[in-house]
């Protein structure tokens, strides 16, 4: 048995069943847990580097004076490697507890986040960042699995809180790093962080029984995913794809209409708090269940509304506060989507969370790319048009799994 930490519903849970087992949450009752709150930490740890490592690539290039073009690397790299870790998670997850997948995915990106700050050779960083992809993609994966299978129907609840913590690393990590960088430690210290915190929770939690993935009837059966899963995959995907396109490309945005660099970087900030304030008010409209569609919908509209004003806008302050806003909306697409994507998975939520990481890592570091190819070719206001554009198939991907998933059943 877990030992529960907070009580938020004060139903009681219901007992278990053949089609929900105990270690699944059903109904309404909602409970954060031991393992809960783990999972929380863990990836407030993976996004705190995630988010630092863009700015730190910056002051590596300074460092070691390579290309953009090998900039671009750096991302090609990482996509890469998390590509890899989600063709690899279901077979993973198969043969390996809940816990040594994550503690031992926990060790693999503490040494890739070391190798990338410690390596003084563009191909140590490079290397450094190709496991950083890979093991974070895959603690990403097992804590998404443990949150499912702990949630069950109210996992769209627990992935929006878990990502709050996101939000607050999207704040946090590049100002710890600017501050750090400024400082005798310098900025490679900000990536001890959380190796530090990482540490700090398996000697609390190294012991905690994780929940086994959750076995419905139809788990061991063979042959593709439902189309409305993959539907919903490559929402979660394309989803991603928009905040990294933005985060790449506002800041030179900005500059296009009279913002220094420094200033426009400054400003991206608006963004990172528009994604914290959107989490928040998200985890508190997702503690009712059955709002993740609606939510969503209303996600997408929000960010193309904010997109296209920021695209369009010649206005700095009108630019950044469309900037903050669409943040607001990007919020909670990845973890809404997601939560659809494993529902929709029919038992198979393991393979289904695997190949969202796949496609995941391979999307988000094509269109970024794509978007520099289309900027550099025609120009970064034409290049841009691509934002609004997934935007907009983003409400057809979810449209079409809402439908095919309704038909299914």
């Amino acid at each position: 048995m877990y030992r529960y930490t907070r009580k938020v519903d004060r139903s009681p849970s219901p007992a278990a069943t053949p089609d929900h087992p105990a270690g699944e949450q059903v109904g309404d009752a909602f409970t954060r847990d031991a393992p809960t709150w783990l999972s929380y930490a863990a990836l407030g740890c993976f996004t705190f580097w995630l988010y630092a490592f863009g700015p730190a690539l910056t002051l590596l290039r300074e460092e070691l004076r390579f290309s953009y073009s090998v900039l671009g690397a750096y991302e090609l790299c990482w996509s890469a490697g998390a590509a890899a870790a989600g063709a690899g998670f279901a077979r993973a997850s198969r043969r390996l507890a809940r816990g040594t997948l994550l503690w031992t995915s926990a060790l693999g990106v503490t040494a890739g986040a070391g190798v990338f700050v410690l390596g003084r050779s563009v191909p140590a960083t490079l290397a450094g960042a190709a496991v950083f992809g890979a093991a974070g993609t895959m603690l990403l994966a097992v804590v998404q699995a443990v949150l499912s299978a702990r949630h069950g129907s109210r996992r769209d609840r627990a992935l929006t809180e878990a990502n709050i913590g996101a939000g607050a690393a999207s704040v946090f990590a590049p100002l710890a790093l600017g501050a750090l960088a400024g400082s005798v430690l310098g900025w490679r210290a900000t990536f001890a962080v959380p190796a530090v915190a990482l540490l700090v929770l398996y000697l609390r939690y190294r012991h905690l029984p994780l929940p086994p993935p959750v076995q419905h009837g139809n788990a061991s059966r063979s042959g593709p995913l439902p189309l409305a899963c993959w539907l919903f995959t490559v929402l979660t995907a394309l989803s991603s794809a928009i905040e990294f396109c933005l985060v790449y490309f506002g800041p030179q945005v900005l500059i296009g209409i009279g913002l220094s660099a420094g200033a426009a970087g400054t400003a991206l900030s608006a963004n990172f708090l528009g994604i914290l304030l959107g989490r928040v008010l998200g985890a508190r409209l997702t503690r009712r269940p059955g709002r993740s569609t609606a939510l969503l919908c209303a996600s997408l509209g929000l960010t193309l509304v904010s997109v296209v004003l920021f695209w369009l806008s010649r206005q700095p302050t009108l630019a950044v506060v469309a900037l903050f806003s669409s943040g607001v909306g990007i919020a909670n697409l990845y973890p809404l989507a997601l939560s659809l994507t494993l529902e929709a998975a029919d038992g198979r939520e393991d393979e289904a969370n695997a190949r969202s990481q796949l496609v995941l890592g391979v999307l988000a570091g094509i269109f970024p790319y794509l978007l520099g190819t289309l900027a550099d070719r025609h120009g970064l206001t034409t290049g841009f048009a691509l934002e609004p554009a997934l935007i907009i198939l983003c409400f057809f991907l979810l449209w079409g799994g809402v439908r095919t998933r309704r038909h299914h059943r």
